[in-house]
């Protein structure tokens, strides 16, 4: 599975995006625009959307990253999480690496490539080919961020440990799962990005458990 491929890298080859693969990252990331109405976009060749900090501990590698911004409302930093996840397991899938630079990005020049001036940036996500495939970060059970009332069916557990491959804002993982019946809760605990984390979560539940196995108690 992707979710168990895909670890955050940090340090990237000396080596230009595949023509085809960049064509395919924006068919992928227009779809989503459409869908959610969101203002991505992936930069090629120019890493100025990340933070000098993130630049450093890139060790200057980064060469393309993917815009995440869109109009600003309250459902904005969700659907940028749900979103981002979607295209970091594709890229995944593409022989890609990447890095979500949550904290560590460069708004003001980020949106100096977006043609709608009109929204927010949060985040971006550094996109190419790595020098390592990364490792698994630490993570937490599945008893310590969730609970089914009953016994809990395979989809649930599926979808928990699908959870628990996510990223989430330094590797915290603020889960709090509940569920019971065909009912399921996705919560996180507060703090910066917990709403961009709770896209992502929901999506990493979403594709272990399977959608159509259980209803949200709240949309996206």
């Amino acid at each position: 599975m992707m979710m168990e491929k895909r670890h955050t890298v940090r340090k990237y080859l000396d080596k230009p995006l595949d023509m085809d693969l960049i064509g395919l990252l924006n068919d992928r990331i227009e779809r989503n625009n459409c869908v959610y109405n969101l203002t991505f976009k992936l930069i090629t060749n120019n890493s100025d959307g990340l933070s000098s900090l993130a630049r450093l501990m890139s060790n200057n590698s980064v060469q393309n990253y993917i815009i995440l911004a869109g109009k600003d409302n309250s459902d904005l930093d969700k659907k940028i999480g749900y979103c981002g996840a979607d295209l970091i397991l594709y890229a995944q899938s593409l022989g890609l690496n990447t890095w979500w630079c949550g904290g560590m990005f460069n708004g003001k020049n980020a949106l100096k490539h977006l043609d709608n001036k009109a929204v927010r940036v949060n985040g971006v996500i550094a996109i190419g080919y790595g020098k390592t495939q990364g490792v698994p970060h630490k993570s937490k059970t599945a008893d310590q961020v969730s609970h089914y009332k009953g016994d809990a069916p395979e989809w649930f557990t599926s979808g928990i440990k699908a959870l628990l491959l996510a990223p989430s804002a330094l590797n915290r993982q603020p889960y709090i799962v509940n569920g019971e019946g065909n009912k399921v809760s996705l919560k996180v605990k507060n703090g910066t990005f917990s709403q961009v984390d709770l896209g992502i979560g929901k999506y990493f539940f979403e594709l272990g458990a399977g959608k159509s196995n259980f209803e949200w108690e709240d949309t996206l």
